[in-house]
Protein backbone atom coordinates (compact mmCIF):
# COMPACT_ATOMS: atom_id res chain seq x y z
CA UNK A 1 0.00 0.00 0.00
CA UNK A 2 1.17 3.44 -0.57
CA UNK A 3 1.59 5.78 2.76
CA UNK A 4 2.99 9.10 3.23
CA UNK A 5 6.12 8.94 5.49
CA UNK A 6 8.77 10.98 7.35
CA UNK A 7 12.06 8.85 6.93
CA UNK A 8 15.02 11.24 8.11
CA UNK A 9 15.24 14.13 9.86
CA UNK A 10 15.35 17.20 8.51
CA UNK A 11 14.35 15.32 5.20
CA UNK A 12 10.62 16.36 2.96
CA UNK A 13 7.84 13.40 4.07
CA UNK A 14 7.67 10.49 0.82
CA UNK A 15 5.09 8.59 -0.58
CA UNK A 16 6.38 5.21 -0.07
CA UNK A 17 5.43 1.56 -0.42
CA UNK A 18 4.87 -0.36 2.33
CA UNK A 19 2.63 -4.01 3.23
CA UNK A 20 -1.00 -3.47 4.67
CA UNK A 21 -0.55 -3.66 8.17
CA UNK A 22 -2.51 -7.10 10.03
CA UNK A 23 -4.70 -6.14 13.21
CA UNK A 24 -3.37 -7.86 16.25
CA UNK A 25 -5.61 -8.97 18.95
CA UNK A 26 -7.96 -6.03 20.09
CA UNK A 27 -6.82 -4.13 17.15
CA UNK A 28 -9.00 -2.40 14.33
CA UNK A 29 -8.12 -1.97 10.37
CA UNK A 30 -9.43 1.05 8.70
CA UNK A 31 -9.64 1.38 5.43
CA UNK A 32 -8.41 5.14 5.19
CA UNK A 33 -11.17 7.10 3.62
CA UNK A 34 -9.74 10.60 4.22
CA UNK A 35 -6.67 11.91 6.25
CA UNK A 36 -6.38 15.97 7.55
CA UNK A 37 -3.00 17.27 7.01
CA UNK A 38 -1.82 20.01 10.53
CA UNK A 39 0.63 22.25 11.21
CA UNK A 40 1.49 19.88 14.16
CA UNK A 41 3.30 17.26 11.15
CA UNK A 42 5.26 20.56 10.09
CA UNK A 43 6.50 21.11 13.35
CA UNK A 44 7.41 17.61 14.23
CA UNK A 45 9.36 17.75 10.89
CA UNK A 46 11.26 21.24 11.91
CA UNK A 47 12.50 19.40 14.86
CA UNK A 48 16.54 18.81 15.09
CA UNK A 49 17.70 14.90 15.74
CA UNK A 50 18.67 15.59 18.95
CA UNK A 51 15.52 16.25 20.38
CA UNK A 52 13.16 13.84 17.94
CA UNK A 53 11.27 11.80 20.12
CA UNK A 54 9.59 9.51 17.47
CA UNK A 55 10.66 6.27 15.65
CA UNK A 56 11.75 6.62 12.23
CA UNK A 57 10.56 5.99 9.55
CA UNK A 58 6.47 7.38 11.01
CA UNK A 59 3.83 7.39 8.54
CA UNK A 60 2.21 10.48 9.16
CA UNK A 61 -1.18 11.78 9.72
CA UNK A 62 -2.90 12.17 12.99
CA UNK A 63 -6.48 13.03 11.85
CA UNK A 64 -8.20 10.13 9.93
CA UNK A 65 -11.45 8.75 9.14
CA UNK A 66 -12.21 5.41 7.70
CA UNK A 67 -14.02 2.09 6.88
CA UNK A 68 -13.49 -0.68 9.01
CA UNK A 69 -11.97 -3.48 6.62
CA UNK A 70 -10.92 -6.28 9.41
CA UNK A 71 -10.85 -7.16 13.10
CA UNK A 72 -8.35 -8.38 16.05
CA UNK A 73 -9.58 -11.15 17.63
CA UNK A 74 -11.63 -10.70 20.82
CA UNK A 75 -13.31 -6.97 19.09
CA UNK A 76 -16.95 -7.22 18.92
CA UNK A 77 -17.65 -3.17 19.59
CA UNK A 78 -17.20 -2.85 15.54
CA UNK A 79 -18.35 -4.39 12.48
CA UNK A 80 -16.49 -4.57 8.63
CA UNK A 81 -17.95 -1.78 7.07
CA UNK A 82 -18.62 0.81 9.61
CA UNK A 83 -17.54 4.73 8.89
CA UNK A 84 -15.49 5.27 12.04
CA UNK A 85 -13.52 8.53 13.02
CA UNK A 86 -10.20 7.98 14.79
CA UNK A 87 -9.85 9.73 18.20
CA UNK A 88 -6.24 10.17 18.27
CA UNK A 89 -4.49 10.89 21.89
CA UNK A 90 -4.70 7.37 23.22
CA UNK A 91 -3.79 6.77 26.68
CA UNK A 92 -3.19 3.61 28.83
CA UNK A 93 -6.85 2.79 28.95
CA UNK A 94 -7.06 1.53 32.44
CA UNK A 95 -6.09 4.98 34.98
CA UNK A 96 -9.22 7.22 36.77
CA UNK A 97 -8.27 9.73 33.56
CA UNK A 98 -8.43 7.48 30.64
CA UNK A 99 -12.30 6.11 32.45
CA UNK A 100 -13.69 9.51 31.97
CA UNK A 101 -12.44 9.67 28.27
CA UNK A 102 -9.88 12.08 28.80
CA UNK A 103 -7.09 10.22 27.10
CA UNK A 104 -5.25 13.39 25.92
CA UNK A 105 -4.77 14.00 29.27
CA UNK A 106 -3.11 10.42 30.42
CA UNK A 107 -0.39 10.73 32.67
CA UNK A 108 1.01 6.96 31.90
CA UNK A 109 0.98 7.03 27.89
CA UNK A 110 4.34 8.63 27.64
CA UNK A 111 6.15 6.18 30.06
CA UNK A 112 4.74 3.09 28.59
CA UNK A 113 5.22 4.26 25.10
CA UNK A 114 2.03 4.64 23.69
CA UNK A 115 1.68 7.83 21.14
CA UNK A 116 -1.10 9.25 19.14
CA UNK A 117 -1.54 7.60 15.39
CA UNK A 118 0.57 9.73 13.00
CA UNK A 119 2.98 11.39 15.98
CA UNK A 120 4.85 8.42 17.12
CA UNK A 121 2.62 5.01 15.50
CA UNK A 122 1.48 4.42 12.41
CA UNK A 123 -0.70 7.24 10.76
CA UNK A 124 -3.45 7.54 8.79
CA UNK A 125 -1.55 8.95 5.70
CA UNK A 126 -2.20 5.71 4.41
CA UNK A 127 -4.15 3.36 2.36
CA UNK A 128 -4.41 1.02 5.46
CA UNK A 129 -3.96 1.62 9.36
CA UNK A 130 -4.59 -0.43 12.70
CA UNK A 131 -6.09 1.32 15.33
CA UNK A 132 -4.89 0.03 18.75
CA UNK A 133 -9.12 -0.18 20.31
CA UNK A 134 -12.46 -0.12 18.98
CA UNK A 135 -12.79 2.72 22.00
CA UNK A 136 -10.83 4.80 19.47
CA UNK A 137 -13.35 4.68 17.29
CA UNK A 138 -16.35 7.28 16.85
CA UNK A 139 -19.40 6.07 14.46
CA UNK A 140 -19.62 8.71 11.43
CA UNK A 141 -23.41 7.98 11.07
CA UNK A 142 -23.45 8.98 7.62
CA UNK A 143 -21.05 11.95 7.49
CA UNK A 144 -19.10 12.60 4.99
CA UNK A 145 -15.45 11.46 5.82
CA UNK A 146 -13.84 14.95 3.93
CA UNK A 147 -15.95 16.51 6.30
CA UNK A 148 -15.02 14.29 9.33
CA UNK A 149 -11.27 13.85 8.93
CA UNK A 150 -9.94 17.62 10.38
CA UNK A 151 -13.07 17.16 12.74
CA UNK A 152 -10.41 15.02 14.69
CA UNK A 153 -8.33 17.84 15.56
CA UNK A 154 -9.06 21.41 13.97
CA UNK A 155 -12.60 20.43 15.49
CA UNK A 156 -12.05 18.69 18.67
CA UNK A 157 -8.87 20.70 19.66
CA UNK A 158 -10.92 24.04 19.72
CA UNK A 159 -14.10 22.58 21.27
CA UNK A 160 -12.14 21.28 24.06
CA UNK A 161 -10.79 24.80 24.74
CA UNK A 162 -14.27 27.06 24.21
CA UNK A 163 -15.74 24.20 26.63
CA UNK A 164 -13.64 25.48 29.27
CA UNK A 165 -14.09 29.01 28.48
CA UNK A 166 -18.48 28.60 28.57
CA UNK A 167 -19.07 30.16 31.60
CA UNK A 168 -16.84 33.44 31.05
CA UNK A 169 -18.94 33.59 26.94
CA UNK A 170 -22.25 34.48 28.40
CA UNK A 171 -24.45 37.37 26.24
CA UNK A 172 -22.68 40.57 25.77
CA UNK A 173 -19.15 39.43 25.88
CA UNK A 174 -16.25 38.92 23.46
CA UNK A 175 -14.35 36.48 22.21
CA UNK A 176 -11.37 36.58 19.84
CA UNK A 177 -9.94 34.39 17.61
CA UNK A 178 -6.32 34.99 16.16
CA UNK A 179 -5.60 32.45 13.22
CA UNK A 180 -8.20 31.63 11.19
CA UNK A 181 -6.51 28.48 9.67
CA UNK A 182 -7.56 24.86 9.84
CA UNK A 183 -8.59 25.11 13.59
CA UNK A 184 -9.67 28.87 13.81
CA UNK A 185 -11.90 28.30 11.55
CA UNK A 186 -13.80 25.97 13.10
CA UNK A 187 -13.31 27.44 15.87
CA UNK A 188 -15.13 31.18 14.91
CA UNK A 189 -18.20 28.27 14.19
CA UNK A 190 -18.13 26.71 17.30
CA UNK A 191 -18.18 29.95 19.61
CA UNK A 192 -21.20 30.75 16.99
CA UNK A 193 -23.06 27.59 17.79
CA UNK A 194 -21.93 27.15 21.60
CA UNK A 195 -22.19 31.04 22.74
CA UNK A 196 -23.84 34.00 21.98
CA UNK A 197 -20.71 35.89 22.28
CA UNK A 198 -19.45 38.29 19.46
CA UNK A 199 -16.57 36.70 17.86
CA UNK A 200 -13.54 38.54 16.73
CA UNK A 201 -11.06 36.97 14.27
CA UNK A 202 -8.12 38.32 13.49
CA UNK A 203 -5.62 37.14 10.98
CA UNK A 204 -2.39 38.48 8.83
CA UNK A 205 -4.13 37.05 5.87
CA UNK A 206 -6.65 38.89 4.10
CA UNK A 207 -8.10 35.60 2.76
CA UNK A 208 -8.77 33.86 5.66
CA UNK A 209 -10.26 36.84 7.28
CA UNK A 210 -12.92 36.45 4.43
CA UNK A 211 -13.03 32.64 5.33
CA UNK A 212 -13.82 33.71 8.88
CA UNK A 213 -16.21 36.35 8.19
CA UNK A 214 -18.21 33.23 5.87
CA UNK A 215 -18.14 30.95 8.71
CA UNK A 216 -19.54 33.28 11.18
CA UNK A 217 -17.52 36.08 12.40
CA UNK A 218 -19.03 39.33 13.55
CA UNK A 219 -15.67 41.19 13.07
CA UNK A 220 -12.77 40.54 11.51
CA UNK A 221 -9.23 42.55 12.25
CA UNK A 222 -5.57 42.31 10.47
CA UNK A 223 -3.06 40.58 13.31
CA UNK A 224 -1.01 43.55 13.35
CA UNK A 225 0.51 46.11 15.91
CA UNK A 226 -3.20 47.91 16.08
CA UNK A 227 -5.21 45.03 17.00
CA UNK A 228 -5.09 44.76 20.17
CA UNK A 229 -6.40 48.45 20.33
CA UNK A 230 -8.91 47.57 17.69
CA UNK A 231 -10.16 44.97 20.00
CA UNK A 232 -10.54 47.41 22.91
CA UNK A 233 -12.23 49.76 20.57
CA UNK A 234 -14.63 46.90 20.21
CA UNK A 235 -14.98 46.13 23.78
CA UNK A 236 -15.45 49.99 24.93
CA UNK A 237 -11.81 49.65 26.12
CA UNK A 238 -12.62 46.36 28.83
CA UNK A 239 -10.98 44.19 26.27
CA UNK A 240 -12.42 40.34 25.48
CA UNK A 241 -13.46 38.03 28.05
CA UNK A 242 -11.71 35.21 26.34
CA UNK A 243 -9.02 35.27 23.41
CA UNK A 244 -7.81 32.11 21.74
CA UNK A 245 -4.51 31.72 20.19
CA UNK A 246 -4.60 29.64 17.21
CA UNK A 247 -0.79 30.50 16.32
CA UNK A 248 0.82 30.97 19.78
CA UNK A 249 4.10 33.19 18.64
CA UNK A 250 5.66 35.66 20.23
CA UNK A 251 3.93 38.46 18.15
CA UNK A 252 0.33 37.03 18.17
CA UNK A 253 0.92 36.23 22.14
CA UNK A 254 1.66 39.68 22.95
CA UNK A 255 -1.71 40.65 21.14
CA UNK A 256 -4.09 38.20 23.13
CA UNK A 257 -1.95 39.34 26.63
CA UNK A 258 -3.02 43.02 25.12
CA UNK A 259 -6.64 42.19 24.23
CA UNK A 260 -7.90 40.16 27.13
CA UNK A 261 -10.10 41.28 29.96
CA UNK A 262 -9.64 41.36 34.13
CA UNK A 263 -10.50 37.96 34.98
CA UNK A 264 -10.72 37.07 31.52
CA UNK A 265 -9.10 34.07 29.78
CA UNK A 266 -5.94 33.73 27.40
CA UNK A 267 -6.19 29.87 26.03
CA UNK A 268 -2.98 28.67 23.65
CA UNK A 269 -3.46 26.43 21.47
CA UNK A 270 -0.98 27.23 19.07
CA UNK A 271 2.42 25.96 18.88
CA UNK A 272 4.56 28.46 17.33
CA UNK A 273 6.93 28.66 20.15
CA UNK A 274 5.79 31.97 21.89
CA UNK A 275 5.70 32.35 25.72
CA UNK A 276 3.09 33.88 27.83
CA UNK A 277 4.64 35.89 30.86
CA UNK A 278 2.24 35.23 34.14
CA UNK A 279 2.71 36.50 37.33
CA UNK A 280 1.59 39.54 39.12
CA UNK A 281 2.70 42.38 37.34
CA UNK A 282 3.85 40.57 34.21
CA UNK A 283 1.98 42.13 31.98
CA UNK A 284 -1.80 39.97 32.21
CA UNK A 285 -4.60 41.94 33.25
CA UNK A 286 -5.69 40.95 36.60
CA UNK A 287 -7.30 38.04 37.62
CA UNK A 288 -6.76 36.38 33.97
CA UNK A 289 -6.59 32.76 33.81
CA UNK A 290 -3.79 31.54 30.98
CA UNK A 291 -4.17 27.50 29.84
CA UNK A 292 -2.34 25.40 27.09
CA UNK A 293 -4.85 22.85 26.45
CA UNK A 294 -4.06 19.66 24.48
CA UNK A 295 -6.59 18.08 21.94
CA UNK A 296 -9.47 16.70 23.26
CA UNK A 297 -11.36 13.98 25.37
CA UNK A 298 -13.20 11.13 23.54
CA UNK A 299 -16.91 12.22 24.25
CA UNK A 300 -16.06 15.78 22.68
CA UNK A 301 -15.03 14.11 19.60
CA UNK A 302 -18.53 12.51 19.84
CA UNK A 303 -19.78 15.64 20.90
CA UNK A 304 -18.07 17.39 17.55
CA UNK A 305 -19.35 14.90 15.01
CA UNK A 306 -22.78 15.22 16.50
CA UNK A 307 -22.55 19.02 15.82
CA UNK A 308 -21.45 18.59 12.58
CA UNK A 309 -24.39 16.17 11.25
CA UNK A 310 -26.93 18.93 12.44
CA UNK A 311 -25.07 20.97 10.19
CA UNK A 312 -23.83 23.30 13.17
CA UNK A 313 -20.01 22.60 11.65
CA UNK A 314 -18.53 22.89 8.55
CA UNK A 315 -14.74 21.87 6.95
CA UNK A 316 -13.68 24.38 4.68
CA UNK A 317 -10.99 21.86 2.93
CA UNK A 318 -9.14 21.46 -0.22
CA UNK A 319 -8.50 17.79 -1.13
CA UNK A 320 -5.44 16.06 -2.34
CA UNK A 321 -4.34 12.76 -3.59
CA UNK A 322 -1.92 10.40 -1.46
CA UNK A 323 0.67 11.20 -4.24
CA UNK A 324 -0.03 14.85 -3.71
CA UNK A 325 0.27 15.05 -0.13
CA UNK A 326 4.21 16.24 0.11
CA UNK A 327 3.52 19.10 -2.21
CA UNK A 328 0.43 19.92 -0.24
CA UNK A 329 2.90 19.92 2.75
CA UNK A 330 4.43 22.63 1.08
CA UNK A 331 1.72 24.51 0.79
CA UNK A 332 0.55 24.87 4.03
CA UNK A 333 4.15 25.40 5.74
CA UNK A 334 3.44 28.89 2.82
CA UNK A 335 0.04 29.01 4.09
CA UNK A 336 -1.69 28.49 1.00
CA UNK A 337 -4.46 26.32 1.68
CA UNK A 338 -7.27 28.25 3.25
CA UNK A 339 -9.10 26.24 5.82
CA UNK A 340 -8.25 22.31 5.93
CA UNK A 341 -6.05 20.02 3.68
CA UNK A 342 -7.34 16.54 3.23
CA UNK A 343 -6.29 13.55 1.72
CA UNK A 344 -7.77 11.02 -0.18
CA UNK A 345 -5.63 7.92 0.38
CA UNK A 346 -7.81 6.08 -2.62
CA UNK A 347 -8.33 9.21 -4.85
CA UNK A 348 -6.98 8.81 -8.68
CA UNK A 349 -4.28 11.73 -8.52
CA UNK A 350 -4.67 13.87 -11.79
CA UNK A 351 -1.58 11.77 -13.25
CA UNK A 352 -3.46 8.98 -13.26
CA UNK A 353 -0.80 7.41 -10.78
Amino acid sequence: MKAVQYLTVGSAPEVVEVPVPEPGPGQVLLKVTAAGLCHSDLAVMSWPAEQFPYPLPMTLGHEGVGTVAALGSGVTEVAEGDEVAVYGPWGCGRCRTCAEGRENYCPHAAGLGIMPPGLGSPGALAEYMVVDSPRHLVPLHGLDPVQAAPLTDAGLTPYHAIRASLPKLVPGSTAVVIGVGGLGHLAVQLLRALTSARVVALDVSKEKLELARSVGAHETLLSDGEAAARVRELTGGTGAEVVLDFVGAEATLAVAAASVAVAGDVTVVGIGGGTLAVGFGGGLPFGVSASAPYWGSRVELVDVVGLARQGLLSSHVETFSIEEAPAAYERLHAGEINGRGVVLPHKISPSGV
